[in-house]
């Protein structure tokens, strides 16, 4: 095919494919056991995928309204009040995505203007910056305090100017498994109050959380719910990441600005699934207990590795753990999850990726959202590295 020959100036230089594509790629080649990237490798429930199938036969195949079906808005209303106590306006306030990603752009793209600067925390969920950075904001880093992974919030009374349009928090969060506690969510709404800073919340592991700590949700401060739009997924609540289904919450006015960018990225979502989850949220144990579920997954995977040269503080959300291995290699850790996955067959992510500057903590994150079967064959392997 002929090449363009014209001048083409990218608009990210610094950004190159992104890590989890990279990795996935490199686990296929080398038949790799792959814990890289987060998706699952056991079934999906097959209640719901039997609703998707009858929806499909009723004949909902064709567009959905662009905020989503009523149906589904009214059931994410239900569920939010059941767990937060706080109501949103199925109409006004709840919007259905494309996943969580588009909804995380789709954020950034109506909220952040040229020259405005957005606060984030590193490591970071790698989509953020590159969002902001396309839409012509400036990406304040901040890193999380080690070995915790928690906020230094002097930092963030310090980077915060007349220029800061938003600060994005993640929680539980990716790629560290941390966890934000009340006293940090108390901390962000002082240091928002009365100002024009919006808040972007990732959320998408909402019940994903361990050892009996209870997710500190935006939604459970009314400060906060007011400057917020707050991301969720379904893909990571039932199993179903290739799906690529999400909603946003935020006010109505917010929420106004939220949709004129949503109806010209996707416009809709995909209706049969839309109305399969409508009534799979009506069961409150079709997402209540995954928490323990994905609890017995990092324990036994810990488990299993405890007399490796691997260290590690377990994961107190999201289905990956950290683990250090600098009792093993000095290598850096890009270097090492290649060896790793093309000598001894099993795939990470090299955590220094999510760092906008070099660093080198010797951290490999893994997920554990696998059947017992492959999380038992990966941590032999990794027993005797």
């Amino acid at each position: 095919m002929p090449r363009f020959e014209g001048k083409y100036i990218p608009k990210i230089p610094r950004f190159g494919t992104t890590i989890f594509a990279v990795m996935s790629r490199l686990a296929g080649q080398h038949g790799a056991i792959n814990l890289s990237q987060g998706f699952p490798d056991f079934p999906v429930s097959n209640e719901l995928i039997d609703r998707v199938n009858h929806y499909m036969k009723k004949g909902c195949n064709q567009y959905a309204p662009m905020q989503g079906i009523p149906e589904l808005r009214r059931a994410i209303a239900d569920k939010v009040e059941s767990i937060y106590g706080v109501r949103y306006n199925p109409e006004e306030e709840i919007n259905i995505t494309a996943g969580a990603t588009q909804a995380l752009y789709t954020v950034i793209s109506c909220a952040v203007h040229p020259g405005d600067e957005v606060i984030l925390f590193t490591p970071v969920y790698d989509s953020y910056a590159p969002a902001v950075e396309i839409n012509g904001g400036i990406s304040i880093d901040i890193p999380l305090k080690r070995p915790d992974y928690s906020i230094d919030w002097d930092a963030v009374r310090k980077k915060v100017g007349p220029r800061t349009r938003m600060i994005i928090i993640n929680t539980p969060h990716n790629p560290t498994g941390s966890t934000l506690s009340q006293e940090d969510m108390e901390q962000l709404d002082d240091i928002t109050r009365g100002t024009d800073i919006l808040v972007l919340s990732d959320e998408v592991y909402e019940h994903i959380i361990f050892d009996g700590k209870v997710h500190q949700s935006i939604l459970r401060y009314s400060g906060l719910i007011q400057r917020s739009f707050v991301v969720f997924s379904f893909g990571k609540t039932f199993h179903v990441t290739g799906w690529k289904m999400g909603y946003c919450l935020a006010p109505a006015n917010l929420m106004k600005e939220f949709r004129q960018v949503h109806q010209f990225m996707v416009y809709a979502c995909n209706t049969p699934i839309q109305y399969a989850f409508a009534d799979f949220l009506k069961q409150k144990e079709n997402y209540e207990g995954i928490g323990d579920f994905y609890q017995k997954k990092r324990d036994l995977f810990l488990k299993l590795i405890k007399n490796s040269r691997f260290r590690f503080k377990p994961a107190s959300g999201s289905y990956f753990q950290l683990l250090e291995y600098g009792d093993i290699t000095r290598e850096k850790d890009t270097q090492f999850a290649e060896r790793l996955t093309k000598e001894y067959g099993v795939a990470s992510i090299p955590v220094s990726v999510f760092y906008p500057r070099p660093v080198d903590f010797k951290v490999l994150r893994f997920c554990f959202a696998k059947t017992e079967e492959t999380l038992e064959k990966a941590a032999a392997i990794l027993s005797n590295i």
